[in-house]
């Protein structure tokens, strides 16, 4: 019986992925180092204090790429758009071609931000708003 065709791709798969988990593991050893240094600095300032006190805090705030490439993913948002979308909508869509099927609202909602920016910043040139609330963007039609 001869190999499945898909088995050589499921191995490369496997190691790129085992390749990855140790690549975060690095990663976590050296933030585990980074805060251990934090805490000693905590305790030369105030040896009373209590690092149990500390909590975690997840990381908030925009999502953000290299540079130039929120321009060029929401452009790519709208040229595949066939009606205006509000700002929401672009980043709900540009999570999915990111690869999250059901994007949580809480990542639309940073992603969002950037989005904003990159409305703000780049995109006035190729973009016009409709007086809906919130604001509806489409590309302006090449003249």
């Amino acid at each position: 019986m001869g190999k499945h065709p898909a088995i050589p791709i499921l191995v490369a798969l496997h190691g790129e992925l085992a390749g990855k988990r140790l690549e975060c593991r690095e990663e976590a050893k050296r933030l585990q180092e980074a805060m251990k240094h934090v805490e000693a600095v905590i305790k030369l300032c105030d040896p009373d204090y209590s690092l149990a006190r500390i909590a975690v805090r997840p990381r908030t705030g925009p999502i953000r790429g290299a540079s130039g490439h929120m321009f060029r993913a929401v452009l790519d948002t709208f040229k595949a758009a066939t009606e205006p979308l509000p700002t929401r909508q672009v980043a709900a869509r540009m999570l999915v071609a990111r690869g999250m099927a059901k994007p949580s609202g809480r990542d639309i909602s940073r992603l969002e931000v950037s989005v904003r920016g990159a409305l703000r910043d780049g995109l006035a040139n190729h973009l016009i708003a409709d007086n809906s609330k919130p604001p509806k963007w489409r590309l302006i039609p090449d003249t």
